[in-house]
């Protein structure tokens, strides 16, 4: 027998640990040193914060995130670790501290980590996970939606906007469910199913199969509105377990001929325009999105349909902007006035747009500086020149609070150095009447 078997061997008997591998093959032993705080356990796609040591079994050190400031974080089921770590975090709690054996297939293999770890060895880590969360699925990474995996998926295709979705969903609130559905949909319209902006998110992250429970911030569920139907009450904070059975994506941009591109762009920009009047502004956000990705690789200087397409690009860009200022999103407005005026530097809508967007964050001279190019440019534009008046006003207004808050930092700052200032002063006072007294004790004693 190896000297390494009989090394495995006398640990595990020591251990005494719990096989933990879907085999029960003894690839990875785990023995609890501290038990964790509650019940719940990080699930697959979870972010996870831990603290390692590893060991070869003659209690070699070889690696260890003690010494470093931070704590080791990655995500759990990825591969982005060795597989003993993605099955043994998966079985702790938070706070607890656990030490695993884990045998070559489940570590480093047969080529090991050099230098320090050599080939086929089994080795001991100990482990103590401190938190763990699900994924962000946002793109913007707001922490609007979070998922947690009950059931991993198959495959690496995900759903995308235009893509057809079977999918179960239940939404809860307050401990109870206020929704439970099976739904056949296109992703875009789910709005028009009552199904919040963050539920179609949640799709998209998804791969065919996998089950997942998402948590939704009121941005993403029913918002200030709250859900009548529902009994979902204004900025309530929502879950959805949701099931993605399968998925059929639409015809990709290169699918398409450009007559064909025209076509379904000109079809869109006509739901987006309905889905507006309607009062449905994320639904037209999604059909005038989907024009963009079907011109993105478009020339728009090339015949015959050159000016078609800049036309087109433009006209959308103006329809985000509105959209956009519907829905309270004025720097999403901002960014698409901006493309607008690289493709038309002096249209009217887009800087009227941009005008009302900086002025809606606040950005007041900048709001000023747009409607009095608008002006300029459209002297007859009588909503520009009443908005001049009062971004001047809102500008004076801005000028007046920093005058009176610098004025008051100026007034705090003077005190501040006048104090400092006396107590300065007075020490100065305080020392030269020490050093006085001292000089009459010495007198006095001469004296004496």
């Amino acid at each position: 027998m190896k000297a390494e078997e009989v090394k495995v061997i006398r640990y595990i008997a020591e251990m005494d640990g719990e096989d933990i591998t879907p085999k029960q093959d003894g690839g990875v032993l785990k023995l609890i040193k501290k038990e964790g705080s509650g019940t719940e356990l990080p699930m697959t796609g979870d972010k996870v914060y831990i603290h390692y040591t590893g060991t070869l079994l003659d209690g070699t050190e070889f690696e260890s995130s003690r010494g470093r400031e931070m704590k080791f974080c990655f995500e759990l089921g990825k591969g982005e670790v060795i597989k003993a770590w993605d099955l043994g975090v998966a079985t702790m709690k938070a706070e607890e501290v656990s030490r695993f054996i884990c045998k070559p297939e489940y570590a480093y293999g047969q080529s090991g980590s050099p230098p320090k770890v050599p080939p086929s060895a089994t080795l001991v880590f100990e482990v103590e996970l401190f938190k763990f969360h699900g994924e962000d699925v946002t793109e913007d990474k707001d922490g609007g939606v979070i998922r947690r995996i009950v059931t991993k998926g198959g495959g690496h295709c995900k759903p995308t906007e235009g893509t057809t979705v079977q999918v179960t969903v239940e939404g809860m609130f307050g401990g109870g469910a206020f929704d439970r559905r099976e739904l056949s949909f296109v992703i875009g319209y789910g709005e028009s199913l009552g199904l919040p902006a963050g539920v179609e998110t949640a799709i998209m992250s998804m791969e065919e199969g996998e089950e997942s429970v998402f948590t939704l911030t009121p941005k993403y569920g029913f918002g200030k509105a709250g859900n009548a139907e529902f009994h979902v009450p204004p900025d309530a904070a929502l879950q959805y377990r949701i099931k993605l059975s399968e998925f059929e994506k639409a015809r990709e941009s290169w699918q398409m001929n450009m007559a064909e591109k025209l076509e379904e762009s000109s079809a869109a920009k006509e739901k987006g325009a309905r889905f507006f009047k309607e009062g449905k502004y994320r639904l037209a956000v999604v059909q005038y999105k989907r024009i963009l990705a079907w011109l993105a690789h478009e020339s728009d200087r090339s015949e015959p349909h050159g000016k078609e397409v800049r036309a087109l690009r433009l006209a959308v860009r103006l329809n985000l902007a509105v959209c956009y200022l519907k829905m309270q999103e004025p720097a999403q407005a901002a960014e698409n006035c901006n493309t607008a005026l690289e493709l038309d530097d002096c249209n009217e809508k887009a800087l009227f747009r941009r005008a009302q967007a900086c002025f809606a964050m606040g950005e007041f001279e900048r709001a000023l500086n747009d409607f009095q190019r608008l002006l300029q440019l459209y002297p007859e534009n009588r909503a520009a020149r009443a908005q001049v008046a009062l971004c001047q006003r809102r500008v004076k207004e801005q000028h007046e609070k920093d005058k009176r808050l610098y004025a008051s930092l100026f007034r705090k700052c003077s005190d501040r150095d006048i104090k400092k200032e006396g107590l300065k002063d007075e020490k100065e006072e305080e020392e030269a009447s020490r050093a006085t007294d001292v000089e009459n004790g010495g007198r006095d004693q001469k004296a004496a």
